[in-house]
């Protein structure tokens, strides 16, 4: 087993040995503990998980979606990735427009009742369809907010002459031309607007650092779903630490990964334990093609893991 996913299998053992039982927002419950760290030298392999399969056409198209400034799921669902449905169906199914079948508390009862996830299942292609194929539905419940790639791309100014700020292009410039900044950040928390997305910025500031010509990353993150989100948070800031490197002409150095509530919800245990007894593999190598040369125009093809094994998924339900 590599030292990069022993660190992410050690944790989670942790969570579940000494974590804290506590209430949440979504009424599952989780295991918790606060404030942990994990550290992956990215020039061992890239830290994708091997001990459970992880999809990372998911983790391209999501963080390409990101780079793009957009916050609308149509380009997601283009790509058959489905990480953000939930919320904007929830704004429909909540909404007027709709008058199908009763949704109500849809995140705990599909995965436990089959008659319901069937009925579910219907109206959540529905939904799909829409957004794919109807504009004026796309525009009405296919945003969902203030969300990373509109915060990383146009953050909005409250200077009076102010337009929008692209931290994104602002971080690549100091990254080539002053990399001994102590000011390399990229925000995902606007106090203002933040609260009031579908789901608030879980990975809510990374940092970043030069030296021997290296780039690292350092990821802080207020609230992590260990067994479902942070093997995607994991891969898809070592993604992005690559694409910076390469953009920039550096090495890949460490990444980071700081996280505040840290939790293991309480109908993932039973997927954790058996994530834990299972094999883990080598780690794949990353190919970026190097024709590309701005971090915006990467495109799907244009991103690849080499010889990539790992063991099979491990289903979970997502609590919304």
């Amino acid at each position: 087993m590599t030292k990069n996913e022993a660190q992410y299998l050690n944790m989670a053992k942790k969570i579940l040995d000494e974590g804290h039982f506590k209430e949440d927002r979504t009424g599952t419950g989780t295991y918790s503990i606060f404030g942990t760290q994990m550290r992956f030298d990215l020039s061992e392999g890239f830290p994708i998980l091997t001990s459970k399969k992880v999809y990372f056409n998911l983790i391209k198209s999501e963080l390409l979606w990101f780079l793009r400034g957009d916050n609308n799921i149509r380009f997601l669902l283009q790509h058959k990735n489905h990480i953000w449905d939930e919320w904007a169906f929830k704004n429909w199914i909540e909404s007027e427009d709709y008058n199908g079948p009763d949704m109500t508390d849809f995140g705990r009862r599909a995965p436990v009742d089959p008659e319901f996830n069937k009925i579910y299942q219907e109206q959540k292609q529905i939904f799909v369809d829409k957004i794919l194929n109807d504009d004026d539905f796309m525009e009405k419940f296919g945003y969902i907010g203030e969300v990373y790639g509109k915060l990383w791309r146009t953050w909005a100014s409250v200077l009076p002459d102010g337009d929008t700020t692209d931290q994104v292009s602002n971080l690549i410039d100091q990254i080539k031309n002053n990399p001994n900044s102590r000011r390399m950040i990229l925000t995902a928390w606007n106090a203002e607007t933040t609260p009031q997305a579908p789901l608030p910025s879980c990975h809510v500031l990374s940092q970043y650092y030069v030296a021997d010509g290296k780039l690292s990353g350092q990821l802080y993150q207020r609230s992590g779903d260990f067994f479902l989100g942070v093997p995607f948070n994991i891969a898809s800031y070592a993604l992005l630490i690559h694409m910076l490197a390469a953009q920039t002409g550096l090495e890949v150095g460490d990444f980071v990964h700081t996280i505040g509530d840290t939790h293991i919800y309480k109908n993932h245990v039973d997927q954790v334990k058996e994530q834990l007894d299972r094999p883990a593999h080598k780690q794949p190598k990353l190919w970026l093609n190097p024709e590309v040369k701005s971090i915006f125009d990467y495109t799907m093809d244009d991103i690849k893991l080499i010889d990539y094994v790992s063991e099979g998924p491990i289903k979970a339900p997502v609590a919304v």
